[in-house]
Formats: structure tokens, sequence, C-alpha cells
């Protein structure tokens, strides 16, 4: 088995729902009281958060750039960001070091292009709604990507920052991003991708008639398919 390094606590609270799947899903593949080889480096979120709020991205990058070595170091044989959001600047880890990076949007649209899904809605933090670093992406494997209207990524991403990653998990919250993802479905979405490891803490499938990409379990499913030798990643 090889050595899950995780970049964490942005937020702590999807940290701790990584950390969880991961070893589920291993325990699930492997059974008995087998757990997963894994190093966390949680790193003081207020920082990152002043550094995206003040558009300070090289900052950022560089400083998970540091934490990549260190994982490195402690040794890591995989390295895996637990966020959507910062994979915005996961050219500075991947550029620290050799070992293999798995991205998120390509282990959520490689499953979604599996599907045959053809158009989805994506739900985040604003940077991810707004900007084409995650979108783009997705949009390489022939999805067409639809995101909220200004007004609404407003909201969604003030529940994100000042619910979720909190642990706060509001009812009223939950019908307006299921309100949203609706009127997504008008507009063409025949899926949707949770573009933001918290908000898989406050909807998932059960909540919706559409298929619902949850991007953190996708991630952890690619990290253990490498983790276990289930696949290679160049």
């Amino acid at each position: 088995m090889r050595t899950i390094g995780i970049i964490g606590g942005m937020s702590w609270e999807s940290t701790v729902s990584y950390y969880q799947e991961i070893n589920r899903e291993v325990k699930n593949r492997l059974g008995g009281l087998h757990s997963a080889e894994c190093i966390i480096y949680s790193v003081d979120f207020a920082e990152i958060e002043r550094y995206q709020s003040e558009g300070r991205w090289s900052e950022s990058g560089e400083r998970l750039a540091e934490v990549t070595k260190k994982l490195e170091s402690a040794g890591a044989e995989l390295i895996i960001l637990a966020t959507n959001t910062m994979h915005k600047v996961i050219d500075y880890v991947e550029e620290i070091t050799d070992l293999p990076v798995i991205h998120i949007a390509d282990a959520t649209a490689e499953k979604m292009k599996g599907d045959r899904v053809h158009s989805t809605a994506l739900l985040g933090t604003k940077y991810t709604m707004e900007q084409g670093f995650y979108k783009d992406r997705v949009r390489k494997y022939s999805i067409d990507v639809i995101v909220p209207t200004e007004e609404e990524q407003k909201r969604v991403n003030d529940i994100i920052f000042n619910e979720l990653v909190l642990g706060e998990l509001n009812q009223q919250s939950k019908q307006y991003y299921l309100q949203v993802i609706e009127r997504l479905k008008q507009d063409g979405a025949d899926s949707v991708i949770l573009g933001c490891t918290e908000i898989g803490l406050l909807i998932n499938q059960t909540s919706l008639d559409i298929p619902v990409y949850d991007t953190s379990k996708i991630h952890v499913q690619k990290a253990v398919d490498y983790a276990l030798g289930s696949i290679n990643v160049n």
C-alpha cells in the first residue's frame, strides 16, 4: 500500500471527511482491520482564506508547495489536495515534487465522462464558479458546465464560508442549494458537481433526482485506487 499525503485544513471540516472516507474505502476493499497509510498536513485556513480574498494566489501556492515538500519528506508517495478551490494553484504543488498529484476535477470529469454526462451544474466557492481553472478543466472532457447567476453565486459562497466551513448545517441553506440546482436543471444541466468539499456535508444523492457528483468522494476513490496499485498516475 502506498502512503497518501493529504494537504488539508481547507477547511478542517472537509479534511475530517477525507480521512474518514479514505479509511472506509481501504477497509471496504481489503476487509478486516485494514486502514489507510496516510499523512495529513493541516494548514491554518485563516491564512489561506486571507490569500484568497486578497487575490494573493501565488503566495497561497507557495504555501502549499512548502507543505508538499514536508509531506514528501515524511514519506508520502502520492499527493492530494483536500479542497476544490485550491486546485487553482495546483501547478505550484506539481512543480515542487516528482510524486503523483491527483487533480480533483480530472477525477470527477473522468467519472462523469464514463457515465456519459453531457451537461452539469457546478456549485462551489465563488472562485470555483467564477474563474476558469475548474470549469475549463471539466470542459476538456466534452462536458458543458453551467454555473449559478452572480446573485446566486454570492449566496452559495456565503453559505460555504459562513456556515459549512464552521460545521453549521442549516436546512434553509440546503433548500436554497436545491432551489438553485433545480433552476440550473431548467437551463439544461443533467447532473450536478458538488465543487466544494464541504457541500457534501449538506446535500447528497438522496436530495436530488439527477446524478450528484461529490468531488471529495470521487477524489478519495481515485487516490485509494493508486495507493492500492489499481491504477497508475502519471
